[in-house]
């Protein structure tokens, strides 16, 4: 891997392309990275680049009249983050990621890796965690089939048998049953980046990316061009 970015999932558009042809596109955010640590063989047993992104506020504690402690940001950044991130000569950050890059060694502390690292008509693979859609049956969750709809019928959207009376007794393991859908990691590979916005740090991706809107979203170079 070369190339990889994190992004903010900002929503969907359509764009035209050159001949005119209408193409539905994510909207992302990608950067700009901060390059927060660099690992080594020697050090940590494996190369790797590990890159902040997102602001963070930095946990405060003050006191208050009666001299009781009292934490102003108590989702800010802690001491040991703080020191971490001061080490670094960088700002606190909100997410933190490693990538393994083939090229570490061309990385420096406090470097920025920006969306212009791509350009137009690269094939990219995004992640990130999926809508979670709660609980739901068979038909919504596996695209199972329904029954008949009838008024005489009393099978709709019920999930059907489960397996056979006598033969083998018993429901087989993976069988697809009701649960909970989406809130699970979820990778789409091969996807075009249809435009690329240096200024703003925007990237355009080609079709649908999981996770809904202001989700964190990881771009990597593809792994099946």
């Amino acid at each position: 891997m070369k190339k990889a970015i994190l992004a903010t999932k900002l929503g969907m558009t359509s764009v035209f392309d050159e001949d005119g042809m209408l193409i539905p596109v994510t909207v992302l955010e990608a950067g700009p990275c901060v390059v927060t640590q660099i690992k080594t063989v020697e050090k940590d047993g494996y190369d790797a680049v590990q890159v902040g992104f997102g602001k963070k506020p930095v946990m405060v504690k003050t006191k208050d009249s009666g001299g009781h402690k009292k934490v102003v940001h108590r989702h800010g950044v802690n001491k040991p983050e703080k020191g971490h991130f001061d080490k670094a000569n960088v700002e606190p950050k909100r997410y933190v990621r490693e990538f393994r890059f083939e090229n570490c060694g061309d990385f420096e502390l406090a470097s920025e890796i920006k969306a212009d690292i791509f350009e137009n008509g690269d094939k990219v693979d995004a992640t990130a965690i999926s809508k979670g859609k709660g609980f739901q049956g068979a038909i919504k969750r596996l695209g199972q089939h329904r029954g008949p709809m009838a008024h005489g019928s009393k099978f709709h959207r019920h999930q059907g048998s489960n397996g056979a009376c006598s033969t083998p007794s018993r429901v087989f393991k993976g069988k697809g049953m009701p649960g909970q859908m989406g809130a699970v990691r979820v990778t789409v590979q091969n996807l075009s980046v249809v435009r690329v916005d240096a200024d703003k740090n925007l990237l355009l991706i080609k079709g649908s990316v999981p996770g809904p809107k202001k989700a964190l979203v990881t771009i990597r170079e593809s792994v099946k061009q």
